[in-house]
């Protein structure tokens, strides 16, 4: 196995020295006023990330699957509209945030079935997969939990997704992907099912050589998180506390 770092690996956004470059949410909250295209296709990409967790607040509210689905359908069309972002305040550092309180607000103006029908269906411009969305909101469902809590589980859920979906992706390319398959169980802390000297014996090399890639592993992890969440942040302060925000609700 080799021990060189894994080719194409983005440099961290939060790096000190490699300043904080405009994200999708930053980005959307500079052009607010303006609502250039720009902006709302940078809205657009954050929904389009994050719109399952969404989905399940409201589904768990509301009890019922095409209901949901109408709420979120007619939604995101008029957060989509050309003049909506005039109504972003700019203070709002958090899309995580806006996104809740915005579809709370939708929620008590009475954006129901009916009106979505008025409306022609509340036909979103975005790619939403209902029934995939409904089947995983059924499959990882905490009955335990409120809807707001739900929200935020579904959020951290959808963010690691992303996470690991783009370190798969660069081991890939790297020509490392069984070597990613092998060490992922190790990213947040050893796996009991699966020795650091299994893991030495499937890949061939020694037990350094694997000491030496779950580091580096977990060092892009790490970096990828930060950028993954920078994405939804207006600032660089706001992305260590986001993502202790995020993790200490499941401590």
């Amino acid at each position: 196995m080799s021990e060189k770092q894994p080719e194409r690996s983005a440099p961290d956004a939060t790096s000190a020295g490699g300043g904080f470059e405009t994200t999708h949410w930053s980005a959307v909250l500079l052009a607010a006023k303006e609502s250039s295209a720009e902006s709302r296709q940078a809205l657009a990409e954050l929904c389009q990330a994050y719109w399952l967790p969404l989905y399940a607040y409201v589904r768990c509210r509301v009890g019922d699957a095409h209901r949901a689905e109408d709420l979120v359908q007619t939604f995101f069309a008029q957060l989509l509209e050309k003049d909506f972002l005039r109504s972003v305040d700019p203070d709002k550092g958090r899309f995580r945030a806006f996104l809740l309180t915005a579809m709370k607000r939708s929620m008590a103006n009475q954006w129901d079935r009916q009106t979505a029908l008025k409306r022609g269906g509340g036909t979103s411009p975005l790619s939403l997969d209902f029934e995939v969305a409904d089947r995983h909101y059924r499959a990882t469902r905490d009955r335990s939990l409120r809807p707001d809590h739900l929200y935020l589980q579904n959020w951290v859920r959808t963010l690691l997704e992303r996470v690991f979906e783009r370190l798969g992706t660069e081991y890939e390319a790297a020509g490392k992907g069984e070597q990613f398959r092998c060490l992922k169980p190790f990213i947040v802390g050893d796996d009991d099912r699966w020795s650091r000297t299994e893991v030495a014996e499937q890949l061939q090399c020694s037990g350094g050589a694997v000491r030496v890639a779950v580091h580096r592993l977990r060092r892009r992890y790490r970096q990828v998180l930060r950028e993954e969440v920078a994405q939804t942040v207006q600032s660089p302060e706001d992305v260590e506390d986001e993502i202790r925000s995020l993790f200490q609700a499941f401590a």
